[in-house]
């Protein structure tokens, strides 16, 4: 089994008083790893709760503090897995937080909370969220080795890291179809306000085709024949049901910079190629260069979280055309960063750049030292 970085913090925050909350998309072995963590802790009294069954909905529905203590019984450790799929779920884990404090609960979930339900009630307070991922290139290092998961590195940029995409070589693309074949908008779907379930997918196409570019909402719009708001709105949604993240511009209000542009990722590679149907090898493909970009920022941002690093991220771009691809924003230094998969390729930093923030430091990434980038 491959062992996940956040395993670790889990168990530095199962004790803290506070239910833990683990988002991430369907499919990236939220249930695996929970299974994990109750084989190891079998002494406990655990109730796994699972919001895809019907019952357990049912059951969960206009909870009172007195219904949940006779679920509850002797439990000790509550799992409440794909918590989107209950109503009003956010009143549920008040409740618990509130009524039962020495009962440890952990609840995840494929989209956000309120995707699925209207919450009324906050959990301000009363949570600590921890994101899982697809797998990482850290924990692929861990797994096997550094010399292994390079030597992987153009596989991983065409199939990405979900777990069954991972562990059932020679199936990528079966498995990936069966993902992208909307079961990762499932949550979507049943999503009350949809009324178009046709456009996500169109949608994601678009985007996908436009790896590494900013994205014009009204593009996107002209494109698919609908307003700019429903683009923007579907796309909120499916950054809820983490498939696609933003990357905003970055601007303090100085002259020529892009101040409210962004681009779209997507949290895994084999995702987003899926959706083009497009598993070339590199040497056939015209979009290496989005590929790594994408690659490359996915999994910084993989590594950011696991370490629990708060930090601010952009990219950067005036209308002169002048960019940078990835920056963050750390203790008032901005590191600058520049993706090229070909180690021979060379990058002069905008002048621009980098008088207007003269705290900075610049960095070329590219494939004689990307394990840096992306290990932390």
């Amino acid at each position: 089994m491959i062992n996940r970085i956040l395993e670790k913090n889990i168990y530095t925050n199962l004790n803290k008083g506070k239910i833990i909350h683990i988002p991430g998309a369907r499919q990236v072995g939220k249930t695996t790893l929970l299974k994990k963590i109750t084989s190891i802790n079998h002494h406990s009294s655990i109730l796994w709760l699972n919001g895809d069954e019907t019952d357990i909905r049912h059951m969960l529905t206009d909870v009172t503090s007195t219904k949940l203590k006779s679920i509850i019984g002797k439990s000790k450790f509550i799992i409440i897995d794909e918590a989107q799929r209950i109503s009003d779920i956010g009143i549920v884990l008040k409740l618990l937080a509130d009524n039962f404090p020495d009962v440890k609960i952990i609840a995840t979930g494929s989209s956000a909370f309120d995707l699925a339900n209207k919450i009324n009630e906050p959990l301000t307070g009363r949570k600590t969220e921890l994101f899982l991922f697809p797998i990482s290139f850290s924990e692929m290092v861990n797994h096997t080795s550094l010399l292994e998961e390079s030597r992987m590195l153009e596989h991983r940029m065409i199939y990405g890291y979900y777990p069954e995409v991972v562990t059932l070589p020679g199936e990528e693309k079966e498995v990936l179809k069966r993902l992208t074949d909307a079961y990762l908008y499932k949550d979507l779907l049943t999503y009350e306000g949809l009324k178009k379930p046709d456009l996500i997918e169109k949608l994601l196409q678009a985007i996908a085709l436009q790896l590494g570019n900013q994205v014009s909402y009204n593009e996107l719009s002209n494109l698919l024949g609908v307003d700019n708001q429903t683009v923007e709105r579907y796309v909120n949604l499916l950054e809820k049901a983490y498939i696609i993240f933003k990357l905003p511009a970055l601007s303090r209000n100085l002259r020529n910079e892009l101040k409210k542009s962004r681009k779209i990722y997507f949290y895994d590679n084999g995702i987003r190629n899926a959706l083009i149907r497009n598993f070339n090898p590199l040497s056939l493909r015209q979009d290496t260069g989005a590929l790594w970009e994408n690659f490359l920022i996915s999994e910084r941002f993989k590594a950011i979280s696991y370490a629990g690093v708060w930090m601010n991220k952009y990219f950067w771009r005036t209308q002169a055309q002048q960019e940078i691809d990835y920056v963050e924003e750390y203790n008032g230094i901005f590191y600058a960063f520049e993706f090229k998969w070909n180690p021979k390729s060379k990058k002069r930093f905008s002048k621009f750049f980098t008088n207007a923030y003269p705290s900075n430091k610049t960095t070329i990434i590219n494939r004689d030292n990307y394990f840096n980038f992306i290990i932390l």
